[in-house]
């Protein structure tokens, strides 16, 4: 059964930084695009920040400049650093995936479980 485990969530004041953690687990072949996504009470979720296997990344508006996006393929890993966070940034962060879990296989969607982020005034 593949997973996407995320880690690195939790309260901090503005201005401050946190280090999300993606890590997948289970069979797979290959990722493709990875993403992380967030969702505020009252709010449709959006894409904060994305990258492809060959690395290309692209970010919202709101968190350009201040996050950064990456992957480490041989771990299955993908990480979000997010400086200067501003109350705004407070959400539900999920991680997404495009995961191959067997040669041929088609590419297949897969989330995580979510993990809160909160930043104080």
């Amino acid at each position: 059964q593949l997973q996407l485990v995320e880690s690195g969530g939790g309260l901090v004041q503005a201005g401050g930084s946190l280090r999300l953690s993606c890590a997948g687990s289970g069979t797979i072949f290959r990722i493709n695009f990875m993403g992380w996504y967030r969702q505020a009470p009252g709010k449709q979720r959006e894409l904060v920040a994305g990258i492809t296997g060959g690395g290309s990344t692209n970010y919202a508006d709101s968190v350009k400049g201040r996050f950064t996006i990456s992957r480490d393929n041989a771990k299955n890993t993908m990480y979000l650093q997010m400086n200067s966070l501003k109350p705004e940034d407070t959400a539900v962060y999920y991680c997404n995936a495009e995961v191959m879990t067997r040669t041929w296989s088609p590419y297949r969607d897969y989330w995580g479980q979510g993990t809160q982020v909160t930043v104080s005034s």
